[in-house]
C-alpha cells in the first residue's frame, strides 16, 4: 500500500506523523490533503530518514540542485555540495549529474543524504548513449523506462519525468525567443523529431504509473516547456503543457501515486500570482514546484537573488516547493557557497512568504527575533537567524573588542538603548504618579 492509498483508506503513516509533529498540525489533516492530492512526502520505501510534507496548509520547502557534468565531475565535491545544501537547511536534494560518473554519484548521495533525494532519470539515459557513441534518437523505449525502474529500485523518494513535453508543445515553442530551456525536455523534443512519433513518458504513462507505484516514488511531472526568457513566460506552450499535467496528476491519483507539478522558470513579477493559480486550478490543487521564478533575466552573478524575489511572489500565491537559484546560475557548474548562498536565499523567500500567509511559526519567530533585538540579545538574535553561522561571524568581525556592545551601526546613539531608557521613565513617572494619588 503506498502512502497515498493509505490516506484515502482513513490511516495515519509514520510519514504523516512526523510530517504533522513538524508542521505543528494535526495528522488528519496531513492524511486527508495526501488523499486529496493536495499534499505529497516523498519518501521512498528504501530509504530511511525524517520525511517532509509539501503542499496546502503546510510551510513552503526548498530543494537544492547538486550534480556533476562531463566538463567537471568530482564525486567528493558533489558530496561536499550536498553537507552545504543541508547545513544550510534545504529540505531536499536533486542530483542533476550528467558526466560518465553519475550513477555512482547517485549511489554516494542516496546513502549518504538526511534529507529527500530527488533526480532526472532521462540524464542518465542520455550520458549512455552518448558514452557509447550513440546519439539521443538512439534511445529505445525499454532502456528509458528500465533506467527509470533502476534508479526507482536505488531509493529515489521523487523523480522529475517530462510526460507533458508533446509534439504539438514543442511546435508551440518554436516562435519563443529561447525556445526550449529544459535538459530533460530538450532531449524528449529531439527523439520525437527524429522518429515523428510521440512522447514514450506519455504513451507509456501506465507503466511510469506501475514502477512508480512499486517503489512509492513521487512523480515530479516535469515542466519541459519552462520559460527560460521572461518574454516567454506563460505563453501556449507553457500552458498547453500544464494542462496536460493536471490531466496525469489526476491518473496518478487514481493510480495511487502521489505527485506534484513542476513550474517557471523565467516569469516577469507581474504574472507569478497567476502562474500559480493557473497551477493550483489546472492541476486540481497538486503541490507546486517552482525554479525561481526568475523575475528578471539581466542578473548573472545575482540570479539567487532575483529567485528569492520571485520566490517570494509565488510562495505567498500558494507556491509550496521552491527550487534553488544560485549565483551560478547561467554561468556555470555551481560550487559548495554557490549552493549555501542559493539555499539560504531560498529559505528567506520561503519563510517571507510563510510570514505573509501567516503561517503561525514563522509569525512567531519574526516576533520572538523584534524581541531579541529590542533586549540587545545576541545570543536570541543569532539562534533565530535563518543563517546563524553567518550572523555570528560578521557581528564578531564587526565587534572585535568588545562583543556584548551595540551594533557599530549606531554607537552611542543606539536607538533601542535610547528608546529603552525612555520606556524606563515613563515607567518611573507613572509608578510616581500612582503613589501620590
Amino acid at each position: 500500500m503506498t502512502l497515498l492509498e493509505a490516506a484515502i483508506a482513513g490511516k495515519i503513516t509514520w510519514a504523516m506523523e512526523q510530517v504533522a509533529r513538524k508542521e505543528g498540525v494535526p495528522p488528519e489533516r496531513v492524511r486527508d490533503g495526501i488523499a486529496q492530492g493536495h499534499i505529497v512526502i516523498p519518501h521512498n520505501t528504501r530509504r530511511e530518514f525524517v520525511p517532509e510534507g509539501i503542499g496546502a496548509g503546510l510551510t513552503p520547502k526548498v530543494n537544492a540542485n547538486i550534480g556533476s557534468s562531463p566538463a567537471d565531475e568530482d564525486m567528493d565535491a558533489e558530496v561536499r555540495k550536498l553537507w552545504a545544501a543541508v547545513e544550510a537547511g534545504a529540505h531536499s536534494v536533486m542530483d542533476l549529474s550528467t558526466g560518465p560518473q553519475l550513477a555512482a554519484i547517485r549511489r554516494r548521495i542516496l546513502a549518504e543524504s538526511p534529507v529527500m533525494v530527488g533526480a532526472v532519470p532521462i540524464y542518465a539515459v542520455a550520458a549512455d548513449l552518448l558514452a557509447q557513441g550513440r546519439e539521443i534518437p538512439d534511445m529505445t523505449e525499454d532502456e528509458l523506462f528500465a533506467a527509470i525502474e533502476d534508479q526507482c529500485a536505488q531509493g529515489l523518494d521523487y523523480i522529475t519525468v517530462h510526460c507533458g513535453v508533446t509534439r504539438r508543445a514543442v511546435e508551440l515553442a518554436m516562435d519563443r525567443v529561447c525556445g526550449m530551456v529544459s535538459r530533460g525536455g530538450t532531449i524528449l523534443a529531439q527523439w520525437m523529431t527524429a522518429h515523428g512519433k510521440e512522447n514514450p513518458l506519455l504513451t507509456g504513462y501506465d507503466r511510469l504509473l506501475d514502477i512508480a507505484r512499486r517503489f512509492d516514488v513521487t512523480l515530479s511531472l516535469g515542466d519541459g516547456l519552462r520559460p527560460g526568457a521572461g518574454c516567454d513566460a506563460t505563453d501556449a506552450a507553457q500552458v498547453e503543457e500544464l494542462i496536460l499535467l493536471g490531466e496525469l496528476a489526476r491518473r496518478a491519483r487514481a493510480a495511487g501515486v502521489q505527485a506534484m507539478i513542476e513550474g517557471p522558470g523565467h516569469v516577469p513579477a507581474d504574472q507569478v500570482a497567476a502562474n500559480v493559480l493557473l497551477e493550483k486550478r489546472l492541476c486540481h490543487g497538486a503541490p507546486f514546484y517552482v525554479l525561481g521564478p526568475l523575475v528578471t533575466d539581466v542578473a548573472p552573478g545575482y540570479d539567487h537573488l532575483v529567485a528569492a524575489i520571485g520566490g517570494t511572489l509565488a510562495a505567498m500565491a500558494g507556491a509550496d516547493f521552491l527550487c534553488v537559484v544560485t549565483p551560478a546560475e547561467h554561468l556555470g557548474l555551481p560550487g559548495e557557497d554557490d549552493i549555501r548562498q542559493g539555499v539560504v536565499a531560498a529559505r528567506i523567500a520561503a519563510h517571507a512568504a510563510a510570514v505573509a500567509r501567516g503561517v503561525p511559526a514563522a509569525v512567531a519567530r519574526d516576533r520572538e527575533m523584534s524581541a531579541c533585538r529590542a533586549a540587545l540579545d545576541w545570543e536570541g538574535m543569532f539562534r533565530l537567524a535563518l543563517d546563524p553561522a553567518t550572523a555570528r561571524s560578521r557581528y564578531a568581525l564587526l565587534h572585535p573588542e568588545d562583543p556584548a556592545s551595540t551594533c557599530t551601526m549606531c554607537g552611542d546613539l543606539c536607538a533601542v538603548r535610547r528608546f529603552a531608557q525612555c520606556r524606563q521613565s515613563c515607567s518611573a513617572a507613572s509608578s510616581a504618579q500612582e503613589a501620590s494619588a
